[in-house]
């Protein structure tokens, strides 16, 4: 298969791979998913060829993502998205648990309402009035 992509397509299909490797495999430990790391290593070798060199670095014989590469932005973007993540099922969970919702909501309007409410508060103020009990 031979696939044609522009310089500025292959840098952004170099962002989509990491961001996919990361989201598989960095709560893995040493149960990786090593088909991944393969198809990251593999792709990222193509980057001095396009005259990206600074994106890679060859780790034991490796190709990985450089330290420049990691630190340049990338997991700012994935850490947004975790946040975003992070404040959608903190939402969902306290509007179930206020409403008494378990399984399929019969009334998913009044769901949505209130993980909204929810989700206002954490915009406005993040954790900052969470309080647990314990």
């Amino acid at each position: 298969m031979t696939i044609e992509l522009t310089d500025l397509e292959y840098r952004r299909l170099l962002d989509m791979v990491y961001v996919g490797n990361w989201v598989l495999n960095s709560a893995r430990g040493m149960d990786r998913i090593t088909d991944y790391d393969y198809m990251e290593s593999k792709l990222f070798s193509y980057a001095p060829k396009c005259g990206m060199k600074s994106l890679v670095q060859n780790k034991y014989g490796i190709i990985q993502p450089s330290e420049a590469y990691k630190e340049g932005g990338i997991h700012e973007a994935i850490c947004d998205y975790e946040d975003a993540v992070f404040f959608e099922i903190l939402a969902e969970e306290l509007a179930r648990r206020d409403l008494g919702v378990y399984g399929e909501p019969e009334d998913l309007e009044a769901l949505t309402s209130r993980m909204e409410d929810y989700l206002r508060e954490f915009e406005a103020n993040g954790l900052e009035n969470v309080t647990v009990d314990v």
